[in-house]
């Protein structure tokens, strides 16, 4: 599936009888030799009857985040199409806490992606404080997590800016103890960006939902941007929602591509 161009391996585990390592995840994100994929997600059960499912993601390298607000979006139709729920909204639980999916009539998904976290040790970042703007490795930028951390800069012009050196630099910092999705804002107006995100993980993806929503988050603390934001991304455009420190919005499409069976 992809949302966005940002795609995913989608697996139903609602059985529990699967287990991923990370040798097999990097071999099957492979885009030569495997399927091909940013992330793997992973359908699986939970015990709590005011939850229909745990939502798992896995980058590329095998290793395990906290959230994709794409994936989220693909997660949804997914069980919705396959039958396992009826429910919509559809609750799911992710390493970071619990989120809300809601598929809208034309496919479309909007997911509730909780409210944005500051306090830098929640983030986790290594800070005497909360402020607005931080210096990690020489650049300005916002730092936020949606649940998984990221850093937001400001750009010029996103499109002809070299984002992988800055962006690994950056990641590597010690102050980012988790490392950190950095994404690249170039304001076109109060209602709209342009957006390029290096993930953990995964490196350029096409689009990054939770990634979108941080950059937006931080765009409005600056003053910047309205309170709805169309975000245009390389695979295409989502929009965000964010007002009264409640909830950040997140609605988009949500595609299949195809599906098949493999051997593990």
């Amino acid at each position: 599936m992809h949302g966005l161009g940002n795609d995913f391996m989608v697996v139903d585990n609602t059985a529990g009888n699967i287990t991923f390592t990370a040798d097999q995840v990097a071999r099957l994100a492979h885009r030569h030799f495997g399927v091909g994929f940013d992330q793997l997600l992973i359908v699986e059960s939970n015990v709590n009857r005011d939850i229909d499912f745990t939502y798992r993601i896995l980058n590329a390298d095998g290793s395990e985040v906290e959230q994709c607000g794409n994936g989220a979006r693909c997660f949804a139709r997914f069980v919705a199409q396959k039958g396992l729920t009826q429910n919509n909204p559809i609750k799911v639980q992710t390493r970071s806490g619990v989120i809300s999916l809601l598929i809208n009539k034309d496919n479309s998904v909007r997911v509730d992606m909780g409210a944005p976290i500051f306090t830098p040790s929640e983030i986790p970042l290594i800070a005497n404080a909360e402020q607005d703007n931080y210096q990690v490795e020489n650049y300005q930028m916002g730092v936020l997590s949606m649940g998984n951390p990221h850093c937001v800069m400001l750009v010029d012009d996103v499109e002809n800016f070299d984002i992988e050196p800055v962006a690994l630099r950056v990641q590597n910092s010690i102050k980012l103890p988790n490392q950190a999705n950095i994404g690249f804002m170039q304001v076109l107006n109060s209602s709209e960006i342009k957006l390029r995100v290096y993930e953990r993980g995964s490196g350029e993806t096409l689009a990054c939902g939770s990634g979108a929503c941080a950059a937006v988050v931080y765009g409005i603390k600056q003053g910047l941007l309205d309170s709805k934001v169309t975000a245009h991304l390389n695979g295409g455009d989502a929009v965000i929602e964010y007002e009264n420190q409640g909830s950040v919005y997140l609605s988009g499409p949500a595609e299949f591509v195809f599906e098949a069976q493999i051997d593990l």
